[in-house]
């Protein structure tokens, strides 16, 4: 039977109906664009009625990873050139913009025109910066409203389409991997291992580098650890039931079990993989915390990061190793090319894709007689599908330039083909960027990454006050943050932070010395000091030599504040965190000078939530039946994560990503 396409009518009602108000979306942010006075001029009456003094103008804004530069030029009545440079902009995101931004502007003769959708952050940040150059040019102060997407906005819109007679390639292949990140190398090798013929299409101009946490249950290292170190074993129901309770019950049980039941052959695989090139090895991150003072969440060792041997060449990466497996494998490549959507035959079966070589924009069709296997990752730096379906991570989180560049196209394409959507949305953040004192969180600003953040240190609200126990889940404390004045907090510690955070015995990525079985920890201490050193060089961490100091430096309430690190330091004394609960060897005292403070904001790497697959990572339809033909793995299939990223599972979405990319490559390839 056909599958039905999906009424985006339908679909945008559901999904309104159940979606957070998004009135208040960036009005805590950072810079706004202001809006016109009764002094200024606004964008749109300026235009065609302003005379300027002619010459070149230039001016700069802040966009989503850079500044970003208008340079216009004027003769006495007009605008006759605009140049864009939004170079330092995620490349096929914000970075592709500037053409298109600067013809709409020279034929407006404005810089009220519309902005790109998926790239509003940037989009705002050229009118801003146009804005200025009008303003220069005319001697009139000229203002343009920030434009939002709206959250009811329809951010799916219809498949395109696209005649025949502009698809002038197409090409033939058993697997079609599209998307090359840390699921499809996997997806891609084992495919091609299984006998496959193999092609990965990637709109990138190289494919992206894996994440190197890798969670997993029952590898052979963690088999192996388990005599002299039995607090590393997992009971995989206990597991299952955690997982569960984090997405509190929008998960699908028999997902997870998947993941239980085959990750450690993954991992093994990986593993063999890897040391038999003689430059890497395999180590399981093993660390559960201090178990005889445990704390309100149960952490489990499921974390394995693969290490250089010290007679690795220089120019040895996980890309550079990948990509050599799937040369010696025959898989064949297309990059710099872009999913525009699925192809469907009468039946519903996916058959393959169109695509678009962004080379010269030519369009391919690329049949898959197998299946396709989209890797093609989650939306996060899609603002019009985050203000839909995740308005409140804008809320919390602050621009930085490492983290997903994924813009939602594979999610979109699988919806248009009668895909079914996720019912609850979730994102992997952590506490690990920062802002200056007079910022604040959200979408718009822009800040610094801070690795330290993640250490369970007091923590203060704007008002000074402590709001929550400090301990546990990224996201709980991001999360409570939201509760709180501008979605931003302080963390607060002293010159013993050294002593503390190795007495914290934290676990997974953030843990800055080696873990119990002598693993190497992401980063080291003395790694993350130096950067805290330059983040107090750039006005970001404020050090104190008195907490009334400290608080004048953050902008909060003195009096307040001090109270708060009185009672704090009380509770330390006395052992017992009676206000929320924190693990006693967790209550480290705020009272050696000199003192630190930073405000704090969310890190967003990437959402989580995408069309649900079964356990044959089949993506399914709203009747749960498979579309044939079409299959998923990473951030843009739905069912395991709900709500929250239960990150005690050190390497949980990585390692999801990878078991199910490996398991959907050796069913496709077998059929």
């Amino acid at each position: 039977m056909a599958n039905k396409p999906i009424s985006r009518r339908n679909f945008l009602k559901g999904m309104a109906a159940g979606a957070v108000s998004v009135a208040t979306i960036g009005a805590l942010g950072g810079s706004e664009i202001a809006l016109a006075s009764d002094a200024d001029t606004s964008a749109a009456s300026a235009a065609g009625s302003l005379t300027y003094t002619p010459g070149t103008y230039s001016a700069s804004a802040a966009g989503i990873a850079s500044d970003v530069t208008v340079t216009m030029t004027f003769d006495e009545t007009s605008i006759t050139d605009v140049q864009i440079d939004v170079s330092g902009e995620t490349a096929d995101i914000g970075g592709a913009i500037g053409d298109d931004m600067a013809a709409a502007i020279l034929e407006a003769q404005s810089c009220d025109v519309d902005a790109v959708s998926g790239a509003t952050v940037t989009s705002n940040a050229i009118k801003t910066a146009a804005a200025d150059c009008i303003s220069q040019a005319s001697g009139t102060t000229v203002t343009v409203s920030k434009e939002e997407d709206s959250g009811s906005s329809d951010w799916l819109g219809e498949a395109p389409e696209i005649s025949e007679d502009e698809i002038t390639e197409t090409l033939d292949t058993e697997v079609l991997v599209v998307g090359c990140g840390t699921g499809g190398w996997i997806t891609a090798m084992t495919a091609a291992e299984e006998g496959a013929k193999v092609l990965v299409v990637e709109k990138r101009e190289s494919p992206t580098g894996p994440r190197e946490d890798i969670g997993s249950i029952n590898s052979k290292l963690q088999q192996e650890s388990f005599e002299e170190y039995p607090e590393f074993e997992i009971d995989k129901m206990e597991a299952l039931q955690d997982i569960v309770r984090y997405g509190g019950g929008y998960v699908n049980s028999d997902l997870i079990r998947c993941w239980e039941d085959n990750s450690g052959e993954m991992v093994d695989w990986l593993t063999e993989l890897l040391e038999d090139t003689g430059n890497w090895y395999m180590s399981l991150e093993g660390g559960v915390g201090d178990t005889s003072d445990p704390g309100r969440d149960k952490a489990y060792a499921t974390g394995h990061s693969p290490h250089l041997t010290d007679d690795a060449p220089e120019d040895t990466t996980l890309n550079s190793t990948f990509q050599a497996h799937c040369d010696d494998l025959g898989v064949e490549w297309k990059l710099s090319t872009a999913l525009v959507k699925l192809e469907q035959d009468d039946s519903g079966k996916v058959t393959g894709i169109i695509a678009q070589d962004q080379t010269d924009d030519h369009y391919v069709r690329i049949n898959a007689s197998k299946g396709v296997i989209m890797c093609t990752g989650g939306y996060a730096t899609n603002t019009e599908m985050m203000k839909a379906l995740q308005p409140q991570t804008l809320d919390m989180k602050v621009n930085y330039t490492i983290g997903s560049t994924c813009d939602g196209s594979g999610i979109k394409a699988m919806l248009w083909a009668g895909a079914k959507f996720s019912p609850v949305h979730a994102s992997m953040m952590f506490n690990r960027c920062c802002v200056k004192p007079d910022e604040t969180a959200g979408y718009e600003t822009t800040g610094k990454w801070f690795w330290f953040g993640e250490q369970p240190f007091l923590k203060v609200n704007l008002n000074g006050e402590r709001f929550c126990n400090e301990s546990g889940p990224y996201e709980f404390m991001l999360h409570s943050m939201w509760m709180q004045p501008y979605h931003t907090y302080c963390d607060i510690f002293d010159a013993n932070c050294e002593q503390y955070a190795e007495q914290f015995d934290e676990v997974g990525c953030c843990r800055l010395f080696a873990f119990p079985n002598g693993a190497l920890s992401n980063r080291t201490f003395e790694a993350c000091w130096e950067s805290n050193e330059e983040l107090i060089e750039a006005g970001y961490i404020q050090k104190a030599d008195t907490l009334e100091e400290l608080a004048e430096k953050l902008n909060i309430p003195t009096d307040t504040f001090v109270a708060t690190v009185e009672r704090y330091n009380e509770l330390c004394a006395a052992g017992e965190d009676t206000d929320y609960g924190k693990e006693t060897h967790r209550m480290t005292p705020v009272d050696t000078a000199p003192f630190y403070g930073v405000r704090t904001c969310a890190w967003h790497l990437t959402t989580l939530s995408g069309c649900l697959i079964n356990t044959n990572m089949q993506v399914i339809q709203e009747d749960s039946t498979p579309i044939e033909g079409l299959y998923a793995t990473g951030d843009c299939s739905g069912g395991f994560f709900g709500n929250t990223y239960p990150n005690l599972f050190t390497g949980l979405a990585c390692g999801r990503t990878m078991t199910f990319g490996r398991r959907a490559a050796q069913i496709v390839a077998a059929l």
